[in-house]
């Protein structure tokens, strides 16, 4: 089920890469775009399986698998060192930053909206 699920989440991820790339600005926004989405998703799937009994292997596919393999802390890693390598600190500090903050609220968000659903 984490293979399924992480298969998934990255073929997800592969499309946003496709679809936001030819914007080139410099910033890293196709993993920024795909790790808040992927957090309010998680958010989401957090705050239903604490309401409904969910099968583990469920668990498995959409939390662990799908969320896991959809985000992406090393990409975020490499792409930060690369930005501070290359001396574009100001870029990376936002980049830190803003995906920390964003991330975090979008979680909040999809944890939310579960909450308003159910």
């Amino acid at each position: 089920m984490v293979f399924v699920g992480g298969g998934l989440g990255s073929m997800v991820r592969f499309g946003i890469a496709e679809v936001i790339a030819p914007l080139k600005s410099g910033f890293p926004a196709a993993t920024f775009v795909a790790n808040v989405i992927s957090c309010c998703v998680l958010g989401f799937l957090l705050s239903y399986v604490l309401k409904v009994e969910v099968q583990p292997m469920l668990k498995l596919l959409f939390i662990t698998g799908f969320c896991g393999g959809f985000s992406t802390f090393s990409t975020f890693t490499g792409e930060t060192f690369f930005l501070l390598q290359n001396g574009n600190w100001p870029t990376a500090i936002i980049y830190i930053l803003s995906s920390l903050m964003v991330c975090l609220f979008s979680l909040y968000l999809g944890f939310k909206i579960a909450n308003f659903i159910g």
